[in-house]
């Protein structure tokens, strides 16, 4: 039986992309370029974009339809201040979950 990847990248994902996000207003193509840059490869736009919209009912985010240089417009998102908070609060969880896996798992240190 092999580990369920998808479960544990679910989790982790919202926060990347509120990371991604907090560091430039951007939108869905480029988040999920910037994702793929820092390692996740298998991750898809029908992936991002049902993300995108939690993280934008949850006041997140949100978004805007601004033109785009290449034809249509685009969604842009920013992050808002709750999705400052959030960001923050996923950076200590995160930190302190890898630690305890990591010490757990015998990999502290390495």
């Amino acid at each position: 039986m092999n580990f369920d990847l998808s479960q544990l990248m679910r989790g982790t994902l919202e926060g990347c992309i509120l990371k991604i996000i907090s560091c430039q207003t951007t939108y869905g193509y480029e988040i999920l370029k910037s994702l793929k840059l820092f390692g996740f490869q298998d991750i898809s736009e029908g992936t991002i974009y049902p993300l995108l919209l939690r993280l934008e009912k949850q006041d997140n985010i949100v978004a805007k339809l601004l033109p785009s240089p290449l034809g249509p417009k685009r969604k842009y998102y920013s992050i808002t201040n709750q999705g400052l908070e959030y960001l923050h609060s996923f950076e200590v969880s995160w930190v302190n979950l890898s630690r305890a896996v990591a010490d757990v798992l015998g990999l502290a240190g390495e």
